[in-house]
């Protein structure tokens, strides 16, 4: 299938309910709305049914799996062909689990992530969000549209995990939560040169691409935000390729975006064209990715160190100057 997909992401926006039913039913009908986009893929906030539920017990609050909320979301996600992101607290195993459970396009259990990381309750460490159990390793999925990756609110403050996702070559995050995230999202991002969709249950839901910019993102009057992304994109350091940008332009008009960072000197190319692949644009115009960059360098640092003197790489940029803009 084709590596291009509609991306909703929703926010809850500060609008919580004494009863789970209450909170369920406001998210499915934000999710109803969002349907009409015709996305591929609409991600939900951390732990919605339970979101203003505190005086009943954790055990209680929990849902099993699948679950009301899970068979609300496998319907919607099942009569739109749409993949959902549906995080809740479930009951596992005698556990409960801050969990997202990734539906499919036939509202089955695609797969499911367990929070890593849940945050103390206790002022001793001894309780972790009122009894969760943390989960035990990050998870990505193969959609058909692209691998993802899923994270939940505090394993924002844990890059382990995050590399770890990074090494098995995300392409997209999705992080529910119940705050924003701040700049620490961007941060991510750029790092690892993902695209990172957050949603919240209060502030601000985002799309940010590959580069640390804020693509889209919700406000107190706009609970959804879309955009269309590609998965086969590619971030490239601008040494050697300060021509690229025009070349792109020129050669694929209308068929791919170019965007130019020149503080961070990173640019990124995104086609718009399904038939239209990166790998052709690399083989066509002589480009390679950042991370190939660095790794080019690794190994050449490897050998000085040895006493070697470095093996001459043939990298497809050739003989380009490596600042030249002709």
């Amino acid at each position: 299938m084709s590596t291009l997909a509609r991306i909703v992401t929703t926010c809850q926006n500060g609008r919580f309910f004494p009863t789970v039913e209450k909170n369920r039913e406001h998210m499915m009908a934000i999710l109803d709305r969002a349907m009409l986009q015709k996305p591929d893929l609409v991600v939900l906030p951390e732990a919605f049914p339970t979101a203003s539920i505190r005086d009943t017990p954790l055990e209680e609050r929990a849902e099993s799996l699948p679950g009301p909320t899970v068979d609300a979301a496998a319907q919607r996600a099942r009569a739109n062909r749409c993949y959902v992101i549906c995080p809740l607290k479930i009951r596992r195993d005698g556990h409960v689990l801050n969990s997202s459970v990734i539906l499919d396009r036939a509202g089955q259990i695609f797969g499911v992530y367990n929070k890593i990381h849940p945050v103390t309750s206790s002022n001793d460490y001894t309780v972790l969000e009122s009894g969760v159990t943390p989960g035990a390793s990050p998870a990505v999925f193969d959609l058909d549209f692209g691998r993802v990756g899923v994270q939940i609110c505090f394993d924002i403050g844990f890059p382990e995990t995050w590399d770890e996702i990074a090494r098995q070559d995300a392409r997209i995050v999705f992080w529910s939560s119940a705050y924003d995230g701040g700049f620490h999202l961007q941060a991510y991002a750029f790092y690892h040169h993902f695209y990172l969709v957050s949603s919240v249950r209060q502030g601000k839901s985002r799309i940010i691409d590959p580069l640390g910019r804020i693509q889209c993102e919700t406000s107190a009057h706009v609970d959804f935000v879309c955009r269309t992304i590609n998965t086969d994109f590619l971030v490239s350091h601008t040494d050697f390729n300060k021509t690229i940008p025009r070349r792109v332009l020129d050669a694929y008009a209308g068929r791919a975006e170019v965007r130019l960072d020149s503080d961070s000197v990173r640019l990124m190319i995104e086609p718009t064209d399904p038939a239209l692949t990166i790998a052709q644009i690399q083989r066509d115009l002589g480009i390679e990715s950042s991370r190939e960059y660095h790794r080019r360098h690794r190994e050449s640092y490897a050998r000085i160190r040895q006493g070697e003197t470095p093996t001459p790489q043939r990298a497809l940029h050739g003989d380009r100057a490596m600042h030249g803009t002709v």
